[in-house]
């Protein structure tokens, strides 16, 4: 073979086990993402249980269906900024509650709301009841700030909930076959060059 075959094979060659390691990477990210749901999904059919009952590690609360009782305090409510729903950007309004008894709150994260910027929204018109008996998911939020000040919003509706993320297959696997497939064009174009050359 001359020269040229030989640097367009190593060329080849090399593309080619890069992308099958990039595919490898994927199929294990896939897995690794398999089994975070199968663990989410196990937290979210089991039994609804108290706050109180649950691990205080957040990362195995994470998802649980649990039952809340309490009282709201609207004077300490966050704006959770740039929470995206639908394309549409908005704030998740986040509402401490005071549990019969116990000398700690839970934050509330109530819904969702619309907000041009964002970050700011009227507060006055998502007002809820002051008492909580409910249910709801764990989740787990950032613990710094800055939460900027509520400013304007008009809607009238009550926050649409927040949902709990589908629990799907990503991307991976398609990304997999991509790189695979850029290994099998990097061979097979090879094969066929050095035939016809």
């Amino acid at each position: 073979m001359s020269l040229r075959k030989w640097i367009l094979s190593i060329l080849a060659i090399s593309f080619a086990i890069i992308c099958i390691l990039l595919g490898a990477w994927q199929i294990r990210r896939l897995w690794a993402r398999e089994r975070a749901n199968d663990d989410l999904a196990a937290r979210r059919l089991a039994p609804e249980v108290e706050l109180d009952s649950l691990p205080r590690d957040t990362a195995a609360a994470h998802f649980r269906r649990v039952h809340l009782r309490g009282s709201y305090d609207h004077e300490h409510e966050i704006i959770y900024t740039l929470r995206g729903r639908n394309g549409s950007p908005g704030v998740n309004i986040l509402t401490p509650l005071l549990r019969n008894g116990k000398d700690t709150v839970v934050l509330v994260n109530r819904g969702w709301v619309y907000s041009a910027d964002g970050t700011t929204i009227d507060l006055q018109p998502w007002k809820e009841a002051d008492t909580l008996n409910g249910r709801g998911f764990v989740e787990t939020f950032p613990t710094q700030g800055p939460f900027p000040p509520p400013n304007s919003s008009t809607s009238p509706s009550a926050p649409p909930r927040v949902d709990q993320a589908p629990l799907d297959e990503g991307p991976h696997r398609m990304y997999a076959i991509q790189w695979f497939s850029f290994a099998a064009i990097s061979i097979i174009g090879l094969v066929l060059f050095i035939r016809r050359t």
